[in-house]
């Protein structure tokens, strides 16, 4: 029996299937929202952009930079601004990063090979997919302890207000100037470049891009990495046969996707009365999206609860779905490639300390733990 204490807000699980079972979509007064619980209509809120709008806040004219991000507008700026940011984020740029990724992720793990336990997050989760985007943008390894500081108050560890939100932007800004200037071979500069139908990128959304890639490139690896050992934790057996097989590590990756989603909930707002399972939504209300309910919808996946790596299909919404599909998937899904076959080459044993108890970030829209030691051999 395990002495390990589990952060009750690590298994939403039954209270998302009481939802699907009694009441998929939902009216929460107390927060004026709906909440949509089902695989379909949660799909629907994510892709009906005509009828759920992305758009949070003031736009362009917001202070906040992330309200002139790809998540936060809608069509047709939408269309440009991705047209626009896929110019210099391609697939082809992701795959180059292949031999860095490899090369950091190794080193990672080297520093910790012979320390017996670590912080699985700390030591390896945190700074990987740092390390990779502090490249990309073309900013010091240095910085990254600055990073994780911004992009935990942006996901809601500690609240944006003041100071960390005031230091991020500042430092951004600093950063995009000196490459307006002097223009250098990193995703900034080539954001700074990028031009689609005479348009070019506006500062704010330039900002908004680097503050979103911090926080997108940086707090959903981080937990698709930690969440990967949990489930591992709780299935053994999946582990071993990775270990027989690592050609089944994208497919286990997907499974991760699926069962611990690193993202649990989107927020939308209706620009129009819609239905959705038997509830009129009015114009002008939010609706959360529970991507980790749908995820778990016995309709959608059977045996849903069971994590199950040769799961096929495996239509999760981890990344979202339709216009606001991830831009960051490829990368995700590269960084947790690399990182579990290394993981799983470098070390004969990987077992969770189940005498330390597990608390969750504390954010309501990122999924995972604080801290994960576990304990390896190589």
């Amino acid at each position: 029996m395990s002495a390990r204490q589990v952060d009750e807000r690590l298994n939403p699980f039954p209270w998302y299937h009481r939802m699907r079972a009694k009441a998929p979509v939902q009216y929460e007064a107390a927060y004026q929202t709906w909440m949509v619980f089902g695989y379909h209509d949660v799909q629907r809120v994510l892709s009906d952009a005509a009828v759920f709008s992305s758009a949070s806040g003031g736009g362009a004219a917001s202070s906040d930079p992330l309200d002139a991000s790809l998540i936060s507008i809608d069509p047709p700026r939408h269309r440009q601004l991705r047209a626009l940011v896929t110019q210099a984020f391609t697939p082809r740029s992701v795959a180059r990063l292949s031999e860095r990724i490899t090369a950091i992720a190794t080193g990672l793990l080297e520093e910790v090979a012979g320390q017996g336990v670590i912080d699985f997050i700390d030591d390896f989760a945190y700074p990987l997919p740092m390390l990779v985007i502090a490249e990309l943008l073309g900013v010091p390894q240095q910085d990254q302890a600055r990073f994780k500081v911004w992009s935990d108050a942006v996901i809601g560890v500690g609240g944006m207000g003041g100071s960390p939100r005031a230091e991020m932007i500042a430092y951004f800004r600093r950063i995009i100037e000196q490459r307006r200037r002097e223009p250098q071979d990193d995703l900034i500069s080539a954001l700074l470049a990028a031009e689609v139908e005479g348009q070019r990128l506006t500062e704010q959304e330039l900002l908004g891009f680097c503050v979103l890639l911090l926080v997108a490139g940086n707090e959903t690896t981080t937990h698709l990495l930690g969440n990967a050992l949990l489930c591992f934790d709780d299935y053994p057996e999946a582990l071993e046969e990775l270990r027989a097989d690592p050609a089944l590590i994208p497919e286990a990756i997907e499974e991760v996707l699926r069962y611990r989603s690193p993202v649990q909930m989107m927020f939308r707002q209706t620009v129009a009365d819609v239905e959705l399972s038997g509830q009129r939504l009015r114009a002008g209300q939010w609706v959360v999206a529970q991507i980790g309910s749908a995820n778990r919808d016995e309709a959608q996946f059977p045996d849903s609860d069971r994590f199950d790596i040769r799961r096929a299909p495996n239509r999760h919404l981890a990344f979202g779905h339709g216009i606001h599909f991830c831009l960051g998937a490829p990368l995700a899904r590269l960084e947790a490639r690399i990182a579990l076959t290394l993981l799983l080459e470098r070390f004969r044993e990987i077992r969770l300390d189940h005498d330390v108890d597990l608390e969750a970030i504390g954010s309501s829209i990122v999924f995972g733990v604080k801290h994960l030691p576990i304990m390896i051999q190589a």
